[in-house]
C-alpha cells in the first residue's frame, strides 16, 4: 500500500496513523519530495478527473487567475501541493481522500 500526499497535511498524517493501527503496512511517498511522474499524474487524472485539484488549498487559492485555467497534468507538476490528499494505492485500487466511506473501504 502506498500513501500519496505531504508530509505536513494532517488528513494525510490521520490516514497513515489509521491504516498502520489496522495492521496495514504503508509506505508514504511526499509528492513535494519525490514529485508524481507524468504517468502518474495521468494515471490519476484518468481515474478522479479534475477532483485530483484540490481547488480548497491555499495553494490554489494563491495561484493567479491564469495559472488555474492549466490542465490538471501542468497544475500538479508545477505545484505538487494541489493534489488532493491522500491519493491510496494497493495494487490496482486507487482511492483519493480519506472521507468516511474511503476509510471503510480500507480498514
Amino acid at each position: 500500500m502506498i500513501v500519496y500526499g505531504i508530509s505536513t497535511c494532517d488528513t494525510v498524517r490521520k490516514a497513515r496513523k489509521a491504516l498502520e493501527a489496522a495492521g496495514r503496512d504503508v509506505a508514504f511517498r511526499d509528492v513535494r519530495a519525490e514529485p508524481l511522474s507524468a504517468a502518474e499524474v495521468a494515471e490519476f487524472e484518468a481515474a478522479f478527473g479534475d477532483k485530483i485539484v484540490n481547488r480548497a488549498s491555499t495553494t490554489w487559492r494563491n495561484l493567479p487567475e491564469g495559472e488555474r485555467e492549466k490542465p490538471v497534468a501542468d497544475l500538479l507538476s508545477e505545484h505538487p501541493a494541489l493534489m488532493k490528499r491522500p491519493v491510496i494505492r494497493e495494487g490496482d485500487k486507487l482511492t483519493l481522500g480519506w472521507a468516511k466511506a474511503t476509510q471503510a473501504e480500507w480498514l
